[in-house]
């Protein structure tokens, strides 16, 4: 009866006209990316093309598939992206998981816990953490991009808040049975937090993958950019004649359509990944259930 009420018909249909303007506004604008990579140059630099192709033709994806810069810092992308993502949740994990125990078990507890809160919220700015990272000599290297923002505090709060949630009689029992803390933490919390591991992995990897200012900031030599750096200096900046000799070519093919057609390529691997990512969700969560 209660499914059949006015307000609650008045309620949903209220939430589904808001989720709808919202999905829009999020695909609308890569349906319009897509159609304006698949068209040909006269229509995409006249703005005529909306949210289908005009003159359907494959030629941005050849140029930009063909472009060796292109393919080069959407390879140290991907790198990135993946030995970040595995430093950054194995150090949250550790540190969450030891940031959960109670001040009995962990006496230190307070004093690293105020110490992440603490960077958290002060840093020592850009010229310091520059200098500290050419002194590191780390300049021109992955490990520029990747360590400085190994630690994500938030995130990792995130995780000890989920830890402490866990019922305390499981990791009593994994005690008595005889289990050290990698194997409750391996076997019993990890499993149970799940849908919190999907989602701070699926954020880590959509920040590693994105960023773009550090990139800027200690890669001098621009063939070692990642997407992110290579694409804000194509497409934001507009120096061509830094990245590739042969890009010049592209202002008398068509800019619009080659810059659609890279856009696209970089946003392709986080929407293959996030429905991949949803399932363990779904998963970790009927993992969660404590059974009696």
């Amino acid at each position: 009866m209660y499914h059949k009420s006015p307000g609650y018909r008045i309620f949903s249909s209220f939430n589904y006209v808001i989720l709808t303007i919202a999905g829009l506004l999020c695909v609308l604008p890569i349906v319009h990316i897509l159609a304006l990579s698949f068209s040909a140059s006269a229509p995409a630099n006249a703005h005529l093309v909306g949210l289908w192709p005009i003159g359907f033709n494959f030629d941005s994806y050849t140029k930009t598939m063909y472009n060796p810069n292109f393919l080069r810092a959407f390879y140290i992308a991907i790198g990135r992206t993946v030995l970040g993502t595995i430093i950054t949740m194995s150090v949250i994990t550790l540190a969450g998981y030891a940031l959960s125990k109670d001040g009995g078990l962990f006496r230190s507890r307070s004093k690293y816990a105020w110490f992440f809160v603490f960077t958290m919220l002060f840093n020592g700015g850009i010229i310091p953490t520059y200098m500290l990272i050419r002194n590191l000599h780390l300049m021109d290297t992955i490990w520029a991009l990747v360590l400085p923002a190994s630690v994500s505090v938030f995130n990792m709060i995130l995780l000890m808040n989920f830890f402490r949630a866990t019922p305390k009689e499981l990791e009593e029992a994994a005690f008595i049975d005889g289990a050290g803390h990698f194997s409750i933490l391996f076997r019993v919390y990890l499993p149970l937090a799940m849908p919190a591991i999907a989602t701070i992995s699926l954020f880590t990897i959509v920040g590693n993958w994105n960023s773009w200012f550090d990139g800027l900031l200690y890669i001098n030599n621009y063939r070692n950019y990642p997407l992110a750096t290579f694409l804000q200096t194509i497409i934001v900046q507009q120096d061509f004649n830094k990245l590739n000799p042969d890009i010049r070519m592209l202002k008398n093919f068509s800019e619009r359509t080659v810059k659609a057609a890279q856009i696209f390529i970089g946003i392709l691997p986080v929407l293959i990944i996030y429905p991949y990512m949803q399932k363990f969700f779904v998963k970790g969560i009927v993992l969660g259930a404590v059974k009696e």
